[in-house]
């Protein structure tokens, strides 16, 4: 086909093709997800949850008779439990050279006047829209994560005591293994419900494993997160 004269000119040459169904232009996923956690903090999580799932398991294999009975080989399974406890925090620690990470720790343990209205808000069974404001986490996170850091110190040093008997006297390697042992118990119940809440957000589940997550979603479950 000739071109006529002008057909070249600036509207042609700035106005861009037709988009095909379907598809979006370069800019458009960008507009509609928000990075949410760094691959440093996806990295600390999930080798934080390993760790603490095998605690979990060989624990169980350790004090309920039938799994301990099926599996055997208690002395490895012994190993296994005292090594995965003891590099528990190891990711943690490690994760603090992160920027990001060290950033999400300050909001964890910070409360605003809106968890507050956030606690009030589950206590009463309010689940309407709008009413559990909160930040990048949410108060429930909050409390959770420094519930679980404190439990795996308070393991971490009655395990201690446990595995090297020459550290305390009787009296306090009794006491060690009874808070210990019913601890982990705690530990397991409320593991169950961390991961049966996660199953039941897939948005969070997204942003945990790539990292980010839609941009409806976070405005309406963490509205303050822009704040922060």
């Amino acid at each position: 086909m000739t071109s006529t004269p002008g057909s070249a000119g600036p509207t042609a040459a700035t106005t861009p093709p037709p988009s095909e169904p379907g598809t979006a232009g370069p800019g458009a996923s960008a507009g509609r997800a928000r990075r949410r956690f760094s691959r440093a903090e996806r990295w600390v999580h999930r080798t934080t949850g390993a760790l603490m799932l095998l605690c979990v398991a060989t624990a169980a294999c350790l004090y309920l008779p039938p799994l301990a009975e099926l599996v055997g080989r208690r002395y490895l399974v012994v190993t296994v439990h005292e090594w995965s406890g003891l590099l528990l925090p190891v990711p943690v620690l490690l994760g603090l050279g992160s920027r990001a990470f060290r950033a999400d720790l300050r909001r964890l343990n910070r409360f605003a006047p809106y968890d507050k209205e956030w606690l009030r808000a589950v206590r009463r069974r309010d689940a309407r829209p709008g009413s559990r404001p909160a930040g990048k986490f949410n108060a429930g996170q909050k409390l959770y994560a420094a519930w679980i850091a404190g439990a795996v110190l308070v393991m971490l040093g009655t395990g201690l005591l446990m595995w090297f008997t020459g550290l305390a006297p009787v009296r306090w390697r009794t006491s060690a293994t009874f808070v210990h042992d019913w601890l982990a118990l705690a530990i397991g119940v409320v593991l169950a419900g961390h991961i049966g809440m996660a199953y039941g957000d897939p948005q969070a589940r997204r942003g945990m494993r790539t990292g980010s997550v839609e941009r409806g979603w976070a405005e309406r479950e963490h509205p303050h997160w822009k704040e922060e």
